[in-house]
């Protein structure tokens, strides 16, 4: 999966930038910012996508002056379907985050960083993760190892990238609080 655009896996056309800049936003937006934002295509390319999609009643056209801006129409029976699409990086995220916190030896600190991070993946890039154990657990720790398996092993079911988990031991002083 993208995790970077995962919109984009499904819908691989120059609609899923436009619906991500559309789905971000309530305000009004002229073609030329949407094709600013969206980073894709050309300003004409987004104009007949925004058409298509005013043609398809997902998204609002309206005149104001010599412009017109377009808003997404978010009462539409499709919208809460691509809006879980454009959401699904922060489903990633969140059950990242859940797994984690179900752990029965927390880490100290865990923190994604690499394309995924920075969100100029694609589909084949790694998803890489940061976890800091603290220095009670020692390197090679059995149940410490099943919980970083684990994740890795259901962070590829939910998105088909492998992940890369990189470990780093900190030091836990008494009193220190985290998480």
């Amino acid at each position: 999966m993208d995790v970077s655009h995962p919109i984009r896996g499904i819908i691989p056309t120059l609609d899923a930038p436009v619906i991500e800049v559309l789905a971000r936003t309530t305000r009004g937006l002229s073609g030329r910012e949407v094709h600013r934002l969206a980073g894709a295509g050309s300003v004409r390319g987004v104009q007949l996508v925004l058409a298509r999609l005013v043609n398809q009643g997902l998204v609002h056209a309206d005149e104001h002056g010599s412009a017109i801006l377009h808003t997404a129409n978010r009462a539409h029976l499709a919208w809460p379907t691509l809006e879980a699409l454009v959401g699904l990086r922060d489903d990633l995220l969140a059950r990242i985050r859940e797994t984690i916190a179900g752990w029965a030896v927390a880490p100290l600190h865990a923190s994604l960083f690499g394309s995924a991070a920075r969100r100029d993946g694609g589909a084949a890039s790694d998803i890489d993760l940061l976890i800091v154990r603290p220095d009670v657990v020692a390197e090679g720790d059995d149940a410490w190892e099943a919980q970083i398996d684990a994740l890795r092993d259901r962070m590829l079911v939910w998105t088909g990238n492998r992940c890369q988990s990189f470990e780093s031991a900190y030091p836990v002083a008494s009193g220190d609080h985290y998480l």
